[in-house]
C-alpha cells in the first residue's frame, strides 16, 4: 500500500482535525487511498505555528509531546490534484484534496520523501 510522510502536527490534523488538503511543491497523478506517515521531524517552532493556525480554524491539538512521530497514524483518500482551492488549508503550489480520513493503530516505521511502499503485511487494522 502507498504512504506518504507527513511532518507532525499537519499529519494529525488529516487524521483528527479535517485538514482536507496536503500541500506540496509538486504535483502527483496518484488516487486513490494511502497510510499517512508521521513523520519523526518537528520543531517547537513548526508545532506552535501550526498549532496557531490551526487555533484560528477551531482546532485544537495535542500537546506537542503528545503527538505520535515516526509511524503510520491513519489512512486517507487522495482524489485530486490541484492547483487552488477554496479550502482553508490550501497555501501550497500544488494540494492534494483529501477525505475519508481515519485513524489506525500507530505502526513505527521509517519514512520516505513522496509516495513510498508499505508492506501490506505491516499494515495496521483499524481497532
Amino acid at each position: 500500500m502507498k504512504a506518504l510522510s507527513i511532518r507532525q502536527p499537519w499529519a494529525w490534523l488529516i487524521v483528527h482535525g479535517g485538514k482536507d488538503i496536503e500541500n506540496r511543491d509538486w504535483p502527483t497523478r496518484f488516487r486513490g487511498r494511502f497510510l499517512v506517515h508521521a513523520s519523526k521531524g518537528m520543531t517547537c517552532q513548526e508545532y506552535a505555528d501550526t498549532r496557531d493556525f490551526a487555533e484560528g480554524l477551531g482546532v485544537t491539538i495535542p500537546d506537542f509531546e503528545d503527538l505520535e512521530r515516526g509511524g503510520i497514524i491513519g489512512a486517507v483518500t487522495l482524489n485530486d490534484c490541484v492547483g487552488s482551492s477554496d479550502s482553508p488549508w490550501f497555501f501550497g503550489d500544488y494540494g492534494f484534496a483529501l477525505e475519508s480520513a481515519n485513524a489506525l493503530p500507530f505502526t513505527p516505521y521509517k519514512g520516505q520523501l513522496g509516495f513510498f511502499e508499505f508492506p501490506n503485511e505491516l499494515v495496521p487494522q483499524c481497532s
